[in-house]
């Protein structure tokens, strides 16, 4: 389980077994240690975040910030999703 980075209590990780095929670039999110029912985003090709669902239950406001920073980051969870799986497609 790679962890991208935390923001504050906030894991942001991708799972290492991401499916075969692989799924499109995508992180999950949760308070504490990575749980099955973690919070889902799809990053866009254009670098924004597309919520895939909120299992997590993270507050609203707390779930928008979250999700600005990880847009903000984007560049690095796509060169992280590009070392450690060696291939990248996009949700859209």
């Amino acid at each position: 389980m790679p962890q991208v980075f935390k923001i504050g209590s906030y894991w942001v990780f991708f799972w290492s077994n991401e499916n075969d095929p692989l799924e499109p670039i995508h992180v999950h999110v949760c308070q504490g240690a990575p749980r099955a029912d973690a919070t889902k985003v799809w990053i866009t090709q254009a670098g924004k975040c597309y919520l895939c669902h909120n299992r997590s239950q993270i507050p609203e406001r707390t779930l928008r910030n979250i999700l600005q920073i990880i847009e903000a980051r984007s560049n690095e969870v796509i060169e992280k999703w590009i070392s450690y799986f060696g291939q990248i497609r996009y949700y859209c």
